[in-house]
């Protein structure tokens, strides 16, 4: 979990939601499910702005908005808003990109260069409430050398850079005259996008329709519906009951689907994990030897099988160990004599009810998990369940994330986190001792002198090997003093009405970050959706 924006109003969402289910296909205007043109789907999180300025559409895909460069079905990057990919100097330090002709803000306002420059400025202004700007840390200005060409210069290579170009761009005629933080912008945005925000129902739905003069063509589909549904049975039922017409579910949820007539169900691979925060300010999760009992307490491979239905794989850190940048060797098996093991010799010892203390410290702590989220729920739960024959308790809890966020420093959470463009996009906002306690970023406030040279060194070179012995360096220095409790990578399952063309024409799924749904999903090219003849 790294930037804000995208989590902190999927706590509020439940009231409303579910009566928002019943009427939001019957209602043309909404985008009716049945028509052709119209398609209304269940997302689990809500964004708490639609500024690209404040961290709206940072990784792409935002539909309203547009980068100099995009993903294409096999996350390759493409020209956007970008006429072509970029010019890179050999020194790795300049990036020049000449800019696509003929493109208007929605308003009717020519793109030009000048709202390039304007949105990185702005996002790396200390005034701006951006989360991510660790993010563009490499950048050292990017300057505007004709209307159609800019060019950014970089304080050191940083081979990821060109990914970082997906953000989306605002327009600076519009944004650039009023509050950036707190300003109209922030709910009633103008991009390039394909699409246009219609409504925004705060806690039960974002209404879209099609940009007619979208410079990639008008979208097919011309009435987008995103509806805010937090919990995942509710989701369910609405998608049972014909009011959606797809919906992301847990796997188990997913499942309950396989025979439905007229449902498909997708599957996304993801870098997608969910992981418990040791805060490092807690007695005993700041404590290395119980850190490292958890990590070998815990049957990660159960959870696959038991909570993921087999769509996923066990995880060992942010890195899944089917990527190349996963370090083969630091897979942890289930050990529970070995942790129980460690926890003696570093004197914490077994009371009468099962439970370790040492030095009159409990081995007890508070694990929280987002209310509604069957899938963090049921995480949390075997998490407890396995930790406690090692002898540590784990109280479970669930709340919103307003009750989680105040006591992060102390308790423990059930996370989540990942990013497949690039290894130093997850790592270092996870890891880095620079960012503890910085929102979302370093939850558990780890901080190793090595592992923060290594990630440095990582994202300063361009030289791929030297990434990877850093990267190994991580991982490695992980499996010694566990930052994090990483327990599985998840794959995103989607079940939606099988009345679309399949391929470049229908629903198709990327390889997947964590933030899903709003961004991601079978619906990140919707525009280009056509229903079977």
């Amino acid at each position: 979990m790294t930037a804000r924006s995208i989590r902190v109003r999927a706590a509020t969402v439940m009231a409303g939601t579910v009566a928002f289910g019943a009427v939001a296909c019957s209602t043309p205007t909404d985008g009716t499910g049945g028509a052709e043109d119209s398609v209304v789907v269940g997302i689990a999180n809500e964004p708490e702005t639609l500024s690209p300025l404040l961290g709206y559409g940072k990784d792409g895909n935002s539909k309203i908005f547009d980068g100099l460069l995009t993903h294409d079905a096999a996350m390759k990057l493409k020209p956007a808003l970008a006429a072509r990919l970029p010019q890179v100097s050999d020194d790795g330090r300049t990036y020049t990109f000449t800019l696509r002709q003929g493109v208007r803000f929605s308003d009717g306002t020519p793109f030009t260069a000048d709202d390039v420059v304007f949105t990185y400025d702005t996002i790396l202004d200390e005034k701006t409430n951006n989360a991510s700007k660790a993010e563009l840390d490499a950048l050292d200005k990017v300057e505007k050398k004709d209307d159609k060409t800019v060019v950014f210069r970089l304080k050191y290579p940083y081979a990821p850079f060109a990914e970082r170009t997906v953000l989306a761009i605002a327009p600076k005629h519009l944004a650039g005259k009023q509050d950036i933080n707190s300003g109209p912008f922030t709910t009633k945005p103008v991009g390039t996008g394909p699409y246009v925000l219609a409504d925004w129902s705060k806690g039960e739905k974002l209404t879209f329709k099609a940009n007619p003069h979208y410079w990639g063509g008008a979208p097919k589909v011309k009435n987008f519906t995103m509806a805010i549904i937090k919990d995942d049975d509710v989701r369910a039922t609405r998608l049972r009951a014909g009011d959606l017409d797809g919906a992301i579910l847990p796997p188990n949820l997913a499942a309950t689907f396989a025979s439905s007539k007229g449902k498909k169900t997708l599957a996304a691979k993801t870098f997608d994990y969910r992981n418990v925060t040791l805060p490092s300010a807690n007695e005993v999760t700041g404590d290395k030897a119980v850190r490292r009992a958890l990590d070998l307490a815990v049957d990660r491979k159960a959870m696959v099988d038991g909570i993921l239905d087999g769509a996923g794989k066990p995880a060992y850190g942010p890195v899944p160990t089917d990527s190349p940048w996963f370090t083969k060797g630091t897979e942890r098996a289930h050990d529970l004599k070995k942790a129980e093991r460690i926890l003696d010799e570093a004197g914490w010892t077994k009371g009468e009810d099962g439970i370790r203390t040492k030095d009159g410290e409990r081995a007890s702590f508070k694990l929280w998990y987002l209310t509604g989220d069957t899938l963090r729920q049921k995480h949390a739960l075997a998490f407890a369940s396995d930790v406690k024959k090692a002898g540590i308790e784990a109280k479970v809890e669930s709340g919103t994330w307003e009750a989680i966020e105040p006591n992060m420093k102390h308790d423990a959470v059930l996370a989540g986190g990942g990013s497949p463009a690039d290894p130093d996009f997850d790592q270092y906002l996870l890891l880095h001792s620079s960012l503890a306690g910085d929102g979302f970023n370093n939850m558990s406030r780890y901080a190793s002198d090595t592992v923060d040279r290594a990630l440095v060194d990582a994202r300063r070179t361009d030289d791929t090997e030297k990434r990877r012995a850093a990267y190994d360096t991580v991982q490695r220095e992980l499996v010694d003093d566990p930052a994090y409790t990483f327990l599985t990578h998840v794959d995103h399952m989607y079940v939606i009405n099988d009345k679309w063309r399949t391929g470049g024409s229908g629903p198709t799924t990327q390889v997947e970050p964590h933030d899903h749904g709003l961004a991601s999903g079978p619906w990140w090219n919707v525009e280009d959706w056509q229903p079977k003849k």
